[in-house]
């Protein structure tokens, strides 16, 4: 299940957003499931197993984009990081008097069923180092800028461009409009990220661009992190 499959955003945001009161559960969930197929998390189905959740006091869901060598929003222990980087993405049920981590992995039980399995982990406490969605967007817009003058300036064989640029990052009812914008530039940045390749560079060249990449796809990740958690950004800055 790798990052470019919005399973664990689409669960945030939703669950987010019917934690505060914006939508109800059974729509919550079909977000969800619209994206990836119908989901469990461990055998339970997701609708019983957030049910349960609120009812052993969550306060709500956040979002961890990690990658190799960058740990964005997660806290441990190793075994859960691992999963996360693994899969690229994972959703963090912040509960009363502990968390838990969940990662998505294809489930198919058979040729004609596909969907989500959210494996269980236990969390480590909240990271309180992640930007804000001010702090994220300002990264972002800098990191858009540094990429462009690197880019321009390595020359190199014409890069193929999508004749459309497809929409997505989309939250959910409840979140500010700032929200929706950041995380919808952020989305789609990260598709022009998967176009992105070094054939026919030098050495030298494809450093150069692949420094001015990886700074950007961080500045994405950590854009869309805020984004899906500024639903309750004024709470924790209260």
């Amino acid at each position: 299940m790798r990052p470019e499959s919005p399973v664990c955003p689409s669960l945030v945001a939703w669950g987010n957003a019917w934690l505060s009161g914006h939508v109800g559960l059974d729509e919550a969930a079909d977000h969800v499931e619209a994206i990836g197929g119908p989901a469990v998390a461990g055998e339970v189905p997701l609708r019983k197993y957030l049910a349960n959740l609120r009812s052993d006091g969550l306060r709500e869901l956040r979002l961890a984009l990690p990658a190799p060598g960058d740990p964005l929003g997660l806290s441990g222990p190793p075994s859960f990081n691992s999963a996360a980087v693994d899969a690229g993405q994972a959703a963090i049920a912040v509960l009363a008097e502990r968390n838990l981590g969940l990662v998505p992995q294809p489930d198919r039980r058979g040729s004609s069923y596909v969907g989500v399995r959210l494996d269980v982990h236990d969390s480590g406490p909240v990271r309180h180092d992640l930007p804000s969605l001010s702090e994220a967007e300002r990264e972002l817009s800098d990191a858009m800028r540094s990429a462009t003058e690197t880019l321009a300036s390595v020359d190199g064989p014409a890069q193929t461009r999508p004749e459309r640029m497809e929409r997505g990052g989309e939250l959910a009812p409840g979140y500010p409009g700032r929200a929706h914008r950041v995380s919808a530039l952020a989305t789609r940045l990260a598709a022009v990220l998967r176009l992105a390749d070094e054939r026919g560079l030098t050495s030298g060249q494809a450093a150069a661009r692949g420094a001015a990449l990886r700074e950007l796809d961080r500045a994405v990740r950590r854009a869309l992190v805020a984004a899906h958690h500024a639903i309750f950004e004024p709470v924790r800055n209260s």
